[in-house]
């Protein structure tokens, strides 16, 4: 998609000497907006200024989506030093001057004028934390730009049965797709502000389907990594042995191009430790025939019960078998019914939650509200209860009081030696090497379970949508389905295959183009272009 626009001469447009296609920055990828400043087309600064309109037509306005809980009053003074640093010295990395969001449980510093982080709770809200989280300050050592944050599912949708994409302090977000729609969680906010272009791309975390669901909602590419690829230093946690953070994007290249920045060892973290000595650059994935010769299974337990996701999803096998790969149908996994009966990892998320979120409070250097744990954390909500247990959808905590009721016991020990079991070593490692597997297939809304408790990669990449005469669903206080709603189709394999993956995701996307085959309703994409906003 682009917008193309003619030179005027006049001063306002002194920069364009000639007849200029701007890309539109609904679609825009990384490398067109890189290329684009790169030729003097336009700026960081223009860019910053052009999303910052854009979040203002829709987030608080019109649809009033709640994707930005806050913008980074610093962006423009960064972009206008990183402007004159490519023309001093070039660009940093592909992502110089790239304007993205970074969901809010995503540490920032003190002196960048953000409330610092919190997890959209009001409970923590001003904190002040010691440093960057390790991911936004290796996107900032890149030259990308902390465009703001992104709303999400408060506490990361771990406080207790409360609608996705619903924060005290960021309000319920929806979905661009459809009105008044659930966008998934809990990286709510990232999916929706990426999929209209309120920003070039975004961070989200996930601990069993955070990244991967409301990417697949707001037909986008997610990509879930292996535990242990990317750094949770600076991440409210929930899980040190499920949680991960991973890029929300528009295209598998776009994801590729931030994974190979924030992957990486990190002594903050020691689950990064354990992983490959040399990080893959994940750019070199970027091969249309990756699914030449490869062997991929389809996951059929795992099928969706929506006749119209597996249909499209039926005629994605044909397509890979037709872009060479052999496809073995079904694989099953050997422990289907096990894992589908388990619940170990409530166990280990409720226990973990208590142990890891009162560590991560402890290290703050500043708590104005004066909470110090998670006892803490659920009697400030009782007496805020105006703002974080507000009726008639959103009082619950019984996640926290489950959480805060454990103790680190054999049970617990237990249970976290039976989920690596049954995700790794007789589930997803068992199916791989029964039938000789690359990777595995099955639709993005059953896929983040197995995934999440083995600690194992998924990337989804848009599928479909449903068809235009579905009943819209009562908006309760969101709808829980609608016509156009976005689906997906997830990629998973081992640990530390994303490159694979990559590569698989890739030649899929190429061979399909599915995104742009349904826009967001019209109300929710904003009309802000580059053109608007060069030389004003």
């Amino acid at each position: 998609m682009s917008t193309p626009t003619a030179a005027s001469g006049d001063a306002q447009n002194a920069r364009v000497t000639e007849a200029v296609t701007f890309p539109d920055l609904y679609e825009a990828s990384i490398s067109e907006l890189q290329e684009g400043m790169q030729k003097g087309h336009f700026t960081s600064e223009d860019l910053v200024k052009a999303y910052f309109a854009r979040i203002e037509e829709v987030n608080l306005q019109g649809p009033t989506l709640r994707a930005v809980i806050e913008m980074n009053p610093s962006a423009l003074a960064q972009a206008k030093a990183l402007d004159l640093e490519r023309k001093l010295s070039g660009p940093r990395s592909p992502m110089h001057g790239i304007p993205i969001l970074l969901k809010d449980n995503i540490a920032t510093l003190h002196a960048e004028g953000m409330f610092q982080f919190d997890p959209c709770s009001f409970a923590l809200l001003g904190s002040v934390v010691p440093r960057d989280a390790t991911v936004a300050a290796k996107l900032r050592a890149a030259g990308a730009i902390v465009l703001g944050k992104a709303n999400l599912s408060e506490w990361a949708n771990f406080r207790g049965n409360v609608p996705s994409g619903f924060s005290g302090r960021g309000g319920q977000s929806s979905s661009p797709y459809v009105p008044l729609g659930d966008p998934s969680g809990s990286s709510s906010g990232s999916g929706i502000g990426t999929a209209i272009g309120l920003c070039a791309a975004a961070l989200g975390s996930e601990t069993d389907g955070s990244i991967v669901s409301p990417s697949e909602i707001n037909n986008l590419v997610g990509i879930k990594p292996t535990v242990g690829l990317t750094s949770r230093a600076g991440v409210v946690p929930i899980s040190e042995h499920q949680d991960t953070v991973g890029p929300m994007a528009r295209s598998v290249a776009d994801a590729a191009t931030i994974l190979a920045i924030i992957a990486g060892r990190d002594p903050l973290d020691n689950f990064t430790l354990a992983q490959p000595p040399v990080v893959p650059d994940f750019t070199k994935a970027l091969n249309p025939d990756a699914l030449k010769g490869v062997r991929i299974g389809v996951a059929r337990q795992f099928a969706s019960r929506n006749s119209a996701v597996q249909a499209a999803f039926n005629a994605s096998v044909d397509i890979i078998r037709g872009l060479g790969a052999t496809i073995v149908d079904p694989a099953e996994f050997p422990d289907f019914d096990e894992l589908q009966a388990s619940n170990n990892e409530t166990i280990v998320l409720d226990t973990d939650f208590k142990v890891d979120v009162n560590r991560y409070i402890a290290g703050l250097l500043e708590v104005p509200t004066g909470v110090r744990n998670l006892a803490d954390l659920i009697a400030f909500n009782t007496a805020h209860a105006d703002e974080e247990l507000v009726p008639p959808f959103w009082t619950d905590q019984s996640e926290f009081i489950a959480s805060e009721n454990t103790t680190v016991d054999q049970a617990y020990f237990d249970a976290l030696a039976a989920d690596k079991d049954l995700g790794q070593t007789r589930g997803i490692d068992a199916t791989l090497k029964m039938f000789d597997l690359d990777a595995l297939i099955l639709p993005t809304s059953n896929a983040a379970g197995p995934a999440a408790i083995a600690g194992y990669p998924l990337v989804t990449v848009p599928l479909g949508f449903l068809p235009p005469n579905t009943t819209l669903a009562p908006a309760q206080p969101t709808r829980s389905t609608g016509p156009n709603k976005p689906f997906g189709i997830a990629f998973m394999g081992t640990a530390f295959s994303e490159f694979k993956l990559i590569s698989f995701a890739f030649a899929y996307e190429q061979a399909t183009h599915n995104r742009l085959k349904q826009l967001a309703f019209s109300e929710a994409i904003p009309k802000t272009q580059l053109q608007d906003i060069i030389g004003k």
